[in-house]
């Protein structure tokens, strides 16, 4: 049987355009050298980070879907191997009673008309895979369940992502009201200089109110900051598997925004067809597609089928009653070789296999538009965090600049030699310098965090944890007999030379 000529394409991975390197960006610490990016939230060197993102690892049920999904395709990939062997091996047994009309066509007198009938028996069937179809469906089957690992890969990579993004959210906020409090507090100060000023006939009620609306609109920020912060602890929540609302032990108090590492390693366009798992999802969904070509053309050609009965019959007419079931005489056996053949189908099959070929050129297409939009989403990731620490940088300057113009603003005022325009304008600008400065702190760390997830890192921490926790698997065995199935951390292809050996 393995060497009976298997109908369909052969399977090859499809030709994907990558770059030779990537666009050059201005920025110290990126390089092209590969390094390992299975834990690399730990380069930002923030322990409740690392916390976080374990017990994500262990609790989110996103993931969890994404590991059952493994499961549910290692048990497909089951039947598929079982189909290799008899696909009928039945026994049967059965007990009737027959009243049969005397007004029967060709009924007669010497006839018995009423009878007892009793049979037990086997039949099998087995259809020699001649064209490949079963073989190719175990193809097909091996592709889906290691795409169905590559997709929990990917949701391990969007969760590692995902967690820190909501984590530096959190920090960037708390940062943001920390600075608008300040602030509050410098412009509450400004006010009480101008109430003494206006008190003692140095200045008009003009610069009280000034005074008076610039605290009132710092003010008002707080609340948009408070919705922001309790938003980003949602969203972590979530992640975490918790209710909203909720807190993580790991996400109370405050913390500093993390800080980018002095250098991280890119590696080069090529690295992302091993690395990153939504290609080689993608990458696989074509082979098993493929595959399912071959399954379906399979019906153009004559299929081949050996059959066989053997069993014990008896029932209660003429000399034989029931109790002789059980005698040699009551026995009964067919064996034989038999074929069909759909050659009157209008075109259907053909159609058919035109579906699945269209089918498979799609997913081709798709393989190679996720090659594409992989590559984009690196380069994207690597210039707005290129240019966003530039950024930083100049806002750093930008804020030390309007810190110390408030200062000298609010010395000029009370000496009076300034009014207070000028002392509202440099209040003003330090606000909003901060904030841009803030917000730019965060805005940096998330294009890192979008840059380590459109490398594809992640995803290798899968052979510390395993892809269902202990909870879940013991509620599965507890429900249904899994065999060994649930035995391994992640389930791979079994290796065979020949029939691939079922799970019973």
């Amino acid at each position: 049987m393995t060497g009976c000529t298997m109908v369909g394409p052969d399977f090859t991975t499809p030709t994907a355009t990558v770059s030779a390197d990537w666009q050059p960006v201005e920025t110290e610490g990126v390089t092209t050298t590969s390094s390992d990016l299975a834990g690399w939230w730990r380069a930002l060197d923030d322990e409740t980070l690392n916390s976080l993102i374990d017990q994500a690892v262990r609790q989110n049920l996103s993931l969890q879907l994404a590991g059952i999904r493994i499961f549910e395709a290692r048990a497909q990939l089951g039947i598929a191997a079982g189909l290799q062997y008899p696909q009928v091996q039945q026994a049967r047994g059965g007990f009737g009673h027959v009243e049969q009309s005397e007004n029967f066509p060709n009924s007669s007198s010497l006839l018995d008309n009423s009878f007892r009938d009793a049979d037990i028996g086997f039949d099998a069937g087995w259809e020699i895979d001649i064209w490949g179809r079963y073989r190719r469906g175990i193809e097909a089957a091996d592709a889906n369940l290691l795409a169905q690992v590559a997709g929990y890969d990917d949701a391990l990579v969007s969760l590692t992502a995902e967690v820190a993004n909501a984590y530096v959210a959190i920090r960037t906020f708390e940062a943001q009201l920390a600075i608008a409090h300040d602030n509050v507090a410098i412009q509450q100060r400004s006010l009480e200089i101008a109430t003494v000023r206006f008190e003692s006939g140095a200045t008009t009620a003009l610069d009280v109110e000034q005074a008076r609306t610039l605290v009132a609109r710092t003010q008002a920020s707080i609340p948009l900051f408070e919705i922001g912060l309790r938003q980003a602890h949602n969203a972590l929540n979530i992640l975490l598997g918790l209710p909203p609302g909720e807190l993580s032990e790991f996400a109370t108090g405050t913390g500093e925004i993390p800080t980018a590492p002095d250098e991280i390693g890119v590696g080069i366009p090529a690295d992302l067809l091993r690395r990153r798992p939504d290609i080689r999802r993608a990458e696989l969904q074509a082979a098993a597609q493929s595959a399912v070509i071959g399954v379906v053309e399979s019906d153009l050609y004559p299929q081949f089928s050996l059959t066989g009965t053997v069993g014990l019959r008896s029932s209660d007419t003429g000399s034989t009653d029931l109790g002789d079931l059980f005698d040699s005489d009551s026995i009964e056996a067919g064996i034989g070789p038999s074929f069909r053949w759909n050659i009157f189908n209008y075109g259907r099959i053909k159609n058919a296999v035109r579906v699945e070929d269209a089918r498979f050129q799609q997913a081709v297409v798709n393989y190679q538009n996720t090659v594409l939009r992989a590559a984009n989403e690196v380069e994207n990731a690597l210039v707005a965090f290129a240019r966003g620490q530039q950024r930083v940088a100049f806002l750093d300057d930008s804020v030390i600049a309007a810190r110390r113009s408030v200062e000298l603003a609010l010395v000029q005022y009370r000496d009076g030699t300034v009014d207070y325009t000028r002392v509202l304008d440099t209040q003003s600008a330090l606000v909003v310098q901060q904030d841009e400065y803030t917000a730019a702190q965060g805005t940096v760390i998330r294009d890192l965090i979008a840059t380590y997830k459109a490398l594809g890192g992640g995803w290798q921490i899968r052979s510390e944890t395993g892809v269902l926790p202990e909870p879940v698997r013991e509620d599965m065995k507890s429900r249904t007999d899994w065999g060994d199935l649930l035995e391994p951390d992640t389930p791979e292809v079994p290796e065979s030379d020949g029939l691939r050996k079922p799970d019973w």
